[in-house]
């Protein structure tokens, strides 16, 4: 007899393509819990760069990892998976069923698929030198040293996701195997869950200018501050979370090295990158549902209509 899979629902899409609003109104619809799936929203103090979503937003929805851990705590693919499954078993225990919600595909991936990060542990003495190398020679040197031992593993991490390229490196200096290879073989693996995997999408140049409209609203709601209080609490450039888009880019302002002009037109530029490289990201994934916001006229409600319909058919919710 086939064992029965429990219910899983993914909402993930480029940043500012409106997930936020989205979830709350599906999580109500079907009696959903989310779980943030997001490397920045974890971080407390880090509310409005990483555009975090407030209390009055989610409308009694009680969410997981956000405002978790301080700016200066690890977390990482692992860490995350651990913690979200703690936080689905809860769920489950609740008759609720999870609902993963952002813009991080690697981490989606890792909770869908189960991806076993065990023979990643130890030689934190490792990681240590490659962090202060990155430092010392910055993030080109340390991307070169990748594409040296796992040629696809560079194509596929860019270069200023240093917290990716050490975990790779790592991979590889603790194994002697690639990790490029490691994740293929990972992907083969069949979800333990019966998902409905969402992507939500709009016109690219849309989305640009939503990019850009973004900053300003944030600048105009106390980006700057927000940088120079947790500057001035000794959050410095050195931490993972303070190379958030949105945080290095600032300080690199309040430094004196950027004009407060130089600094955000770096942070749009980049962060319209990000949403392509995301995108990307998803266009690789298997089984996934893609939702064009065009082709709903931009409607939430007709959105979720048409997401109600893929969860009845997969049976996540009864018909």
């Amino acid at each position: 007899m086939k064992k029965l899979k429990r219910p899983l629902i993914i909402l993930t899409g480029p940043t500012a393509v409106g997930k936020t609003a989205l979830s709350i109104k599906l999580a109500k619809a079907v009696d959903a819990e989310i779980i943030s799936a997001d490397s920045m929203q974890v971080y407390k103090k880090m509310d409005i760069g990483s555009a975090k979503i407030r209390k009055g937003e989610m409308e009694g929805i009680p969410h997981y990892l956000i405002d978790e851990l301080e700016p200066d705590e690890e977390f990482h693919v692992a860490k995350f998976q651990t913690l979200a499954k703690e936080y689905m078993e809860e769920i489950y225990a609740k008759g609720k069923i999870p609902f993963i919600v952002g813009g991080t595909g690697f981490y989606i991936q890792a909770l869908l698929y189960d991806i076993d990060f065990t023979k990643e542990e130890g030689d934190s003495s490792y990681r240590t030198y490659l962090e202060d190398l990155v430092k010392e020679k910055g993030a080109d040197y340390l991307h070169h040293m990748l594409k040296e031992v796992d040629e696809q593993s560079a194509i596929d991490i860019h270069k200023n996701n240093i917290k990716r390229v050490i975990r790779a490196l790592e991979y590889h200096h603790l194994t002697g195997d690639k990790m490029s290879l490691h994740n293929k073989e990972q992907k083969k693996k069949e979800s333990p869950y019966e998902f409905c995997y969402f992507v939500l999408n709009d016109d690219r140049d849309l989305l640009y200018k939503r990019i850009d409209q973004r900053v300003d609203d944030m600048v105009a709601e106390g980006l700057i501050e927000e940088v120079q209080r947790l500057k001035d609490q000794g959050y410095m450039k050195d931490l993972v979370s303070m190379q958030g888009l949105g945080y290095k880019e600032i300080l690199s302002y309040l430094d004196g090295a950027l004009t407060l002009e130089e600094s955000l037109y770096i942070l749009k530029r980049d962060t319209r990158h990000f949403a392509k490289r995301q995108l990307t990201w998803f266009k690789r994934e298997k089984d996934v549902i893609w939702i064009d916001k065009r082709e709903f006229g931009r409607e939430d409600e007709q959105i979720l209509a048409e997401m109600i319909h893929h969860l009845k058919r997969r049976e996540i919710l009864a018909p």
